[in-house]
C-alpha cells in the first residue's frame, strides 16, 4: 500500500466504474464483460509484462441525460478543479454512442489512478466472449482535463489532485487537522471495538490505525461501508484533507450509531423471542442471502398478484375491508408458518368468487326453446309445457323469483337432461351438485376455518368453478340426503332454496354473506317421501312417470341408437338394428320405467359388431384377382445382401375392385340370443305364478317406477298364527293383519265356512310371502291384493292371471285411493296384464295415462272389497249377502 505520493503519467487509459466509486487505498475486484472494458484490459494490462496504471472513473447510467452532458461537473467538489475542456469531445463521444444504439452514460470529472494487483482470464465461451477478473488498488485522485475515445475504449488527459509530499508535511502541522485526525481515530477505534465482539478479523484493522497515514485511513474506512453513490462521489471530490476527514468522521460515526441502535434493539427483543420469531429472523436472513445470490423466490410477486386479483373481483365494500385486513395479516406471515396456507387459500377463494360476474342472457325465443326440448326429449308433454311456462315468465320478468322446480321420477327418464336444457335455453352455465349420500351439514354450509382441512361448502365451491353468480344449479338426488351427529343437510338447504333468505347466504368457511338470489335452482329426486315437508314446501314438484313401450321405441330409434353407434365408432354402414328387434329388446330384455337398461343392451350389440368390424379392418379380404403372398422372397433377398427391384404401378390402374366391402351387420333374433342371452321376461309369467290358489297379482310403486308384486298365501297345521316374510315394513304388516281380520269376519258371507261361529284359523297357521325377499317393501296399497290372496286360499279358487290390482282398504271393506296410478298401469302393461282393478276415486289419475295404453287395457273401478273379489275371480265371487258390516 503506497504511503507516498505516486507519479502519474499525463495520459491514462480509463476503465469506467458504473455506479460505484474506487477510493485511494481501497482494493476492489472488477468483473469485466463489456467488450470495450475487455479490450482495455487485454491491451493495457494483460499483454504488458509490467502491469501499468489505469484510471478508474465513476460513471452513472442515465437514460435521460442530455447529449452534451456526458462529462459533468463533480458533486460537492471543494477542489475547484475544472473539467470544462473535455465537454465538447465527450459530447462527440455521446453522439457516437447514440448512433451505435447504446444508452448515454454520465462520466464524472474526477477519478482514481489504480494499480492491478491480480489479473485472471476466464474460459472463452463458444460465442467468443471472454471475461476478465481484475483486482485493483486505488492509488491517488486525479481530475480529467480531456476525454477522448481511442479505439474501443477511452483515454484521458489527467492532472493529479493529491497533495505533494511537501504539502502533506506542512498540512500535518495544522492544529485543526491534528484535532480532526484524533477525533477520527477515536471514533474509528470505538467502531473497531464494537465490531471486534462480532468479527475475529477486526484486529487487522486496528493495526492500520497506527501504521497508515490519516489521509489514507479516511478513504479506507469509508470504502468499507455501504453508503450511497452520491456519498461516495462526495468523498471522492473531497481533495482537501480537512473536508475529507470531516466527512469520513461523520460517516464512521453514523455507521457506529446504527450498529449500537441495532444491538440495543436486539438485546431488548432477544429475551422475548419465541421459537416462531427466531424462525422468522432466520428466514429473513436467508431471504437476504438469497437476494445476494440472485436466488429470489416469487412469493412477494404472488402476493402482489393475489392482491391485484382481489381488487378486480368486485367485492362489496364491507367484504373488501375484511379482505384487506386478512391481506395485511398474510403479509406479516412467512410461508412456512402454520396459518399461512389457510389464510392464503381463504383470500384466493375471495378473489375467485364471482361477486359481480354473470352470464349474459340472450333474448329468449320460446319457439326455439320448445324445438330444442322436443329434439332432446321425446314425450313428457306436460313437463315440457311447464318448462316453457317457466321460461315465458323469465322472458317477461327477468328478475322474477320463480319457483324451484323439482323433477321427481324413476331413474333414466331424463331429469338431469331437462335441467341442462333449461340452462341451454337461458344461455347460462350449468352446474350439477350431487347430494346423494350427503350426511354432513358442512357439505352445504362449509367448515369453519378453525378446523384443520376446512373447505367451503359445495355451493360456494361450485360457483367458484363456473365463475358466474347466475348459473342453473342442479341439486341432484335431493331425496337421498341423510342426517347424523354432524347435522342435517336437508335443513341447511332450507336457507338455500328460500328466495327471501338466500340473498345473504352465509357459508361457514366464507364467513361473509354471498348473494344466491341470481342462481336458478333445479332439484331432482326419485321419490318425494324421504324429502322433509318444509323442504318440499319450497319446491314445485313435477312428476316424470316412466315411458310406455311405444315411447321407448321412438326414443331408441331417434336418440339411443345413433348415440350408441357414435360411442363405439360405428355407423349404419356397419350395424343396422331394425325397429322390430328394438321392440323385442324392450319386451323381452327390459322391464323398467326409464331407458338405461335398453341403452345398455343396445351397447352390447354395438360391442359385438365392433369386434367383427375391427377384425375385418385388420385382415382385409383379398379380391379374386389378387393372390396371397406365400413366400418371403423380399426378406431372403435383403438378408443375402441382394438388390431388390421395385415396380411402380401407375395411378391410372383401377383398384376399386381389389378389396371387397363388407356388408352391414343386421341384428336378428339369433344375434339377440347370442349376444344378450335368452329372454329374461315373457308374457306367461303371471299365468305361471297364479296357477295355484292363494296367489294374487298386485301393483306397487317404487323409486324406479311401477312394478308388479305377487302375493302368495298358504296354510299349514298350527296354532292360528300369521307369519309374514319378504322384508316388509310396519304399514304392510298392518295391512296383512287387517286383511286377515276382514276375511275371518266375512267368512260365512264368502262361503268360506258353513257358519259364522267357525274359526278359519283353527288348528292351522297362515303364511303370507312377498317374493323378491331382498327388496324392502312397505305401504298400504297392497290391502286389496292381500284380501284376494286369502280368499283364493280359503276358497281354493285361482285368481285370474290377466288381472292385477292396487288399493288400500279399511276394516269396513271400503277401498281407498292410492298414488302412482300411471306408473302402476304402465307396469301392468309391460307385464302383459290386460285388466287392472283401481279404486274408484283414482279415476281422475287415469287422464295421465297415454290413451294407446288405456285402449288396450280394461280398467275396473271399485268402491268396496266385494267388488274387487267379484272382478278378481273367474265367474265372480258369489256372496251370501251383500250387506255391509
Amino acid at each position: 500500500m503506497a504511503d507516498s505520493p505516486v507519479e502519474l503519467p499525463n495520459r491514462l487509459a480509463i476503465l469506467p466504474f458504473r455506479n460505484k466509486v474506487l477510493l485511494p487505498g481501497a482494493i476492489v475486484r472488477i468483473r469485466c464483460t463489456n467488450p470495450s472494458s475487455v479490450k482495455l484490459v487485454e491491451q493495457e494490462l494483460w499483454q504488458k509484462e509490467d502491469k501499468g496504471l489505469i484510471g478508474v472513473l465513476p460513471v452513472r447510467d442515465s437514460e435521460a441525460t442530455a447529449i452534451g452532458s456526458l462529462l459533468s461537473p463533480g458533486v460537492g467538489s471543494d477542489s475547484g478543479g475544472g473539467g470544462s475542456k473535455a465537454v465538447g469531445s465527450a459530447g462527440e463521444s455521446s453522439k457516437q454512442h447514440l448512433k451505435n444504439g447504446k444508452e448515454p452514460i454520465q462520466w464524472h470529472t474526477k477519478g482514481v489512478a489504480a494499480r492491478a494487483l491480480h489479473l485472471s482470464r476466464g474460459v472463452e465461451k463458444p460465442s467468443g466472449r471472454v471475461t476478465y477478473i481484475v483486482v485493483l488498488e486505488g492509488l491517488c485522485r486525479f481530475s480529467v482535463q480531456e476525454l477522448n475515445a481511442r479505439g474501443p475504449y477511452h483515454f484521458a488527459r489527467v492532472s493529479r489532485l493529491d497533495m505533494t509530499k511537501t504539502e502533506l508535511e506542512h498540512a500535518e502541522q495544522d492544529a485543526d487537522l491534528i484535532a480532526l485526525s484524533r477525533q477520527f481515530k477515536a471514533t474509528a477505534m470505538e467502531l473497531i471495538s464494537v465490531l471486534e465482539q462480532k468479527q475475529k478479523t477486526v484486529g487487522r484493522t486496528k493495526v492500520l490505525l497506527d501504521t497508515v497515514p490519516v489521509y489514507r485511513l479516511a478513504d479506507i474506512f469509508v470504502a468499507s461501508f455501504e453508503i450511497s453513490f452520491e456519498e461516495q462521489l462526495s468523498m471522492l471530490d473531497s481533495v482537501d484533507l480537512k473536508v475529507r476527514l470531516s466527512k469520513a468522521n461523520e460517516l464512521v460515526d453514523r455507521h457506529l450509531q446504527s450498529i449500537l441502535v441495532a444491538e440495543k434493539i436486539t438485546q431488548k427483543v432477544e429475551g422475548q423471542l419465541s421459537k416462531s420469531q427466531k424462525e422468522f429472523l432466520l428466514r429473513q436472513q436467508m431471504r437476504a442471502i438469497k437476494e445476494e445470490l440472485g436466488d429470489n423466490d416469487d412469493e412477494e410477486d404472488d402476493v402482489a398478484a393475489l392482491e391485484r386479483k382481489m381488487q378486480n373481483a368486485g367485492m362489496p365494500a364491507n367484504i373488501w375491508k375484511l379482505a384487506q385486513r386478512e391481506m395485511r395479516r398474510l403479509r406479516k406471515m412467512q410461508p412456512q408458518q402454520p396459518g399461512y396456507s389457510s389464510s392464503r387459500a381463504y383470500l384466493e377463494l375471495l378473489a375467485d368468487l364471482p361477486w359481480q360476474k354473470v352470464s349474459e342472457e340472450r333474448e329468449l325465443d320460446l319457439r326455439a326453446a320448445k324445438e330444442s326440448l322436443d329434439q332432446d326429449h321425446y314425450g313428457l308433454t306436460k313437463v315440457k309445457q311447464r318448462i316453457i311456462e317457466y321460461l315465458a315468465v323469465r322472458k317477461l320478468k327477468p328478475d322474477a323469483r320463480g319457483p324451484v322446480l323439482c323433477f321427481v321420477g324413476p331413474p333414466g327418464v331424463g331429469k338431469t337432461s331437462l335441467a341442462s336444457s333449461i340452462a341451454k335455453a337461458l344461455n347460462r352455465k350449468f352446474l350439477r351438485i350431487s347430494l346423494g349420500g350427503v350426511k354432513d351439514e358442512a357439505d352445504i354450509r362449509g367448515h369453519r376455518r378453525t378446523y384443520i382441512g376446512s373447505m367451503p361448502g359445495r355451493l360456494i365451491d361450485g360457483l367458484k368453478r363456473v365463475s358466474v353468480s347466475n348459473p342453473v344449479m342442479l341439486l341432484d338426488e335431493i331425496d337421498k340426503t341423510g342426517s347424523d351427529v354432524r347435522g342435517d343437510p336437508a335443513s341447511a338447504l332450507l336457507e338455500v332454496l328460500d328466495p327471501e333468505q338466500n340473498k345473504a347466504f352465509n357459508d361457514h368457511y366464507l364467513n361473509v354473506p354471498f348473494d344466491l338470489s341470481k342462481v336458478i335452482f333445479v332439484a331432482t329426486a326419485n321419490k318425494m317421501q324421504p324429502i322433509p315437508p318444509p323442504l318440499l314446501d319450497r319446491m314445485e314438484v313435477i312428476e316424470l312417470p316412466g315411458y310406455t313401450p311405444e315411447e321407448k321405441l321412438k326414443i331408441a330409434m331417434k336418440h339411443l341408437i345413433p348415440r350408441v353407434l357414435e360411442q363405439h365408432g360405428l355407423s349404419t354402414a356397419n350395424l343396422q338394428i331394425p325397429e322390430a328387434m328394438v321392440k323385442l329388446i324392450i319386451e323381452r330384455y327390459t322391464r323398467e320405467a326409464g331407458v338405461r337398461n335398453l341403452e345398455r343392451n343396445l351397447a352390447a350389440l354395438a360391442r359385438a359388431a365392433a369386434v367383427k368390424v375391427a377384425e375385418q379392418v385388420k385382415t382385409l379380404r383379398l379380391g379374386k384377382e389378387i393372390q396371397p403372398i406365400t413366400t418371403t422372397l423380399l426378406d431372403s433377398r435383403l438378408a443375402d445382401g441382394g438388390e431388390v427391384e421395385m415396380e411402380v404401378i401407375p395411378m391410372g390402374h383401377d383398384m376399386s375392385n381389389t378389396y371387397e366391402n363388407p356388408s352391414p351387420m343386421t341384428v336378428d333374433e339369433a344375434m339377440l340370443e347370442k349376444v344378450l342371452g335368452p329372454p329374461r321376461f315373457d308374457d306367461t309369467e303371471a299365468a305361471d305364478r297364479v296357477a295355484s290358489p292363494g296367489v294374487s297379482v298386485g301393483l306397487v310403486w317404487t323409486s324406479v317406477g311401477g312394478e308388479v308384486q305377487f302375493v302368495e298365501a298358504t296354510a299349514m297345521v298350527g296354532k292360528g298364527d300369521l307369519h309374514l316374510t319378504g322384508q316388509l315394513g310396519d304399514v304392510i304388516k298392518e295391512s296383512a293383519q287387517l286383511a286377515l281380520t276382514w276375511v275371518r269376519a266375512r267368512a260365512a258371507d264368502l262361503n268360506l265356512s258353513p257358519a259364522s261361529d267357525i274359526n278359519l284359523l283353527e288348528s292351522r297357521d297362515i303364511h303370507i310371502h312377498f317374493p323378491a325377499g331382498a327388496v324392502p317393501k312397505d305401504g298400504p296399497s297392497a290391502g286389496v291384493t292381500l284380501v284376494t290372496a286369502l280368499v283364493s286360499l280359503f276358497s281354493n279358487r285361482k285368481v285370474r292371471a290377466d288381472t292385477a290390482m292396487t288399493g288400500e282398504m279399511t276394516l269396513r271393506g271400503i277401498v281407498l285411493p292410492v298414488g302412482g296410478v300411471k306408473d302402476k298401469v304402465l307396469a301392468a302393461h309391460r307385464y302383459g296384464i290386460k285388466r287392472v282393478i283401481l279404486p274408484e276415486r283414482n279415476l281422475k289419475d287415469l287422464s295421465e295415462v297415454p290413451s294407446p295404453i288405456l285402449s288396450g287395457m280394461e280398467i275396473l273401478l271399485v268402491k268396496h272389497i266385494e267388488d274387487v273379489l267379484d272382478h278378481a275371480f273367474e265367474g265372480g265371487c258369489p256372496l251370501k249377502s251383500r250387506s255391509k258390516l
